[in-house]
């Protein structure tokens, strides 16, 4: 067990995990300008990049780089300079380091030569996208970045499937389309909002159901950073529990039109979810009754 109090001296540097913004300059805070201007070094995924937001606020602190390529390496030295006293701010090209990105080795090496970390709250495009997608907020899983080879992305959507909690992705522009043809096959058509660029000048969300958003984004030229917020697991737990099962499909878009006083057209998409089938077939069984 290690206890650790961020601000007692005992001759050991401190590493700070810094998040920059993820478009909006402005969102940094006080206090991590500070850190940046303050720490011995800063430790930068792409020290270019950071530069630029140095430049920008007129901090002449020191860079390096630390990134996926050179991080054991590197990260040995950085252990080296904390136990010698020297403060770290570790930063990657924007967001929360360590989340999807360079970080967490760094991190983890550091607590285990007990020196302190001292993580600064900040922007993180995943919770900006939570929130605002409207979807259900108080239980969530993150995932990051899904594999790229569609045999293994699958088998991780598999797994997924039965989670109740939303779900974050993030999703490069090239893919968008692609996984969203995956998550309907492997998950029924879901509650999704697709988020672009969070605080930069073309922020968008997208909110819909899977089916929508394929339309949407078919054959799309897409630019830009993406996250997919996608609605949990609603099977229920038992038969009991799926109270419109001795309903028809008919029966079952007249009750929703009835009890929320709303048209066939609503109707038909809420009996589409319940159900996990496609809008274009509830429409048609129901305008065949």
């Amino acid at each position: 067990m290690k206890i650790q109090k961020s601000y007692e001296k005992d001759g050991k540097g401190i590493l700070y995990v810094v998040p920059t913004p993820i478009g909006n300059l402005d969102d940094i805070t006080y206090r991590a300008l500070n850190v940046l201007k303050e720490a011995t070094i800063i430790a930068a995924e792409d020290t270019r990049n950071t530069m630029k937001l140095l430049n920008h606020f007129s901090i002449a602190t020191p860079l390096i780089s630390y990134h996926e390529h050179n991080k054991r390496g590197r990260g040995e030295q950085l252990i080296e300079r904390l136990k010698k006293g020297d403060s770290i701010a570790l930063v990657s090209d924007a967001g929360m380091p360590a989340i999807s990105d360079p970080g967490y080795e760094v991190v983890r090496d550091a607590i285990a030569q007990d020196i302190k970390v001292v993580v600064l709250p900040g922007a993180n495009a995943a919770l900006c996208a939570l929130v605002g997608s409207g979807l259900p907020s108080e239980h969530f899983y993150f995932y990051g970045f899904l594999p790229r080879k569609p045999k293994e992305k699958k088998k991780e959507l598999e797994k997924l499937k039965p989670l109740e909690a939303t779900l974050i992705f993030y999703e490069s522009p090239y893919r968008v389309s692609d996984t969203l043809q995956d998550l309907y096959s492997v998950f029924g058509n879901r509650n999704i909002a697709v988020v672009r660029e969070i605080s930069k000048m073309f922020e968008e969300y997208v909110r819909g159901n899977l089916e929508e958003l394929i339309d949407v984004y078919k054959n799309k030229q897409l630019k830009g950073e993406f996250c997919l917020v996608v609605e949990g697991s609603m099977e229920a737990s038992s038969e009991e529990e799926l109270w419109w099962q001795e309903y028809s499909i008919e029966e079952h878009v007249q009750y929703y039109m009835t009890e929320k006083e709303i048209t066939p057209k609503e109707a038909i998409k809420l009996v589409a979810t319940d159900r996990k089938m496609p809008k274009r077939e509830v429409y048609q069984i129901y305008h065949q009754k």
